[in-house]
């Protein structure tokens, strides 16, 4: 029997298990991979809420990133949750290490309920020495809007903005069109100067959507792990959420939110 590929996932962790650390975990074995874990945060949530959060050292994430590329032949990496710019560097420093593993980099700013993550020293130290880095940059909307500072309130302008963050890193930028008003879920892939490429599918009407980011990341770094091209990773990755909110189940939480948990 073969060895399954090993993901690194560097994220927070999700108390409700729908989001984080867990649900990468179930998504990277979803499609073949072995896990591996660096904890940057813990967090008190449900779907509707952060309560509380801390984060962990820099000293301690650096030590689990070190364990995973020292231990295991690791073939993909992802980074969500980062507490701050010295977390961010840390990371960086550690990753500068195996500049041939696929990185992709799900810039977390803040939760959905408002919760900040990285200040504005931290926003500009991911930036400078973590997108540089990565094989792919995943931001949302509002996320995109952080980093561009351009408004991203239409996909014409999701575009733009999208180009504006490839110029400036260097490197391809998904930007991912959960937060559109309309009915079709659209994705824009920019590559540092060519045109975006779009990806479109219809929306699937759930309120199984907490967490969805961290696993369209995670699927992204899987396949990537599996050897496959980034476009094709993309595509790949949006079939399996698509497929994940479809046929999953949702967990009522006291608080009435509901998570993607798993397939039926």
């Amino acid at each position: 029997m073969s060895s399954p590929f090993c993901v690194l996932t560097i994220a927070g962790s999700d108390s409700g298990g729908g989001a984080g650390i867990q649900v990468d975990q179930r998504t990277i074995r979803a499609i073949g991979g072995h896990a591996l874990t660096a904890v940057t945060a813990v967090t008190a949530q449900d779907t509707r809420h952060v309560a509380a959060w801390e984060p962990v050292s820099e000293k301690l994430i650096r030590a689990q990133i070190e364990s995973a590329l020292h231990g295991f032949p690791v073939s993909a990496i992802k980074t969500g949750l980062l507490p701050g710019a010295g977390a961010v560097r840390a990371v960086a420093r550690s990753l500068k290490r195996v500049p041939t593993v696929p990185l992709v980099v799900d810039p977390v700013l803040a939760s959905s309920s408002g919760a900040r993550f990285l200040s504005p020293s931290g926003i500009r130290s991911l930036k400078t020495h973590l997108l540089p880095l990565a094989s792919l940059v995943t931001p949302n909307w509002p996320e995109a809007a952080t980093l561009s500072g351009l408004p991203v309130r239409t996909h014409a302008q999701a575009a733009r903005a999208g180009v504006r963050i490839a110029a400036e890193c260097g490197r391809p930028v998904l930007v991912k069109g959960g937060h559109a008003p309309d009915g079709a879920l659209r994705d824009c892939l920019v590559f540092p100067g060519d045109e975006p490429i779009w990806f479109e599918s219809p929306r699937i009407a759930t309120a199984n959507t907490h967490g969805t980011g961290c696993v369209l990341s995670a699927a992204i770094a899987a396949w990537l792990g599996r050897g496959a091209a980034l476009h094709e990773a993309v595509r790949l990755a949006r079939s399996f959420l698509n497929r994940a909110l479809t046929r999953g189940r949702g967990v009522k939480w006291v608080g009435r939110g509901t998570a993607y948990f798993g397939r039926r």
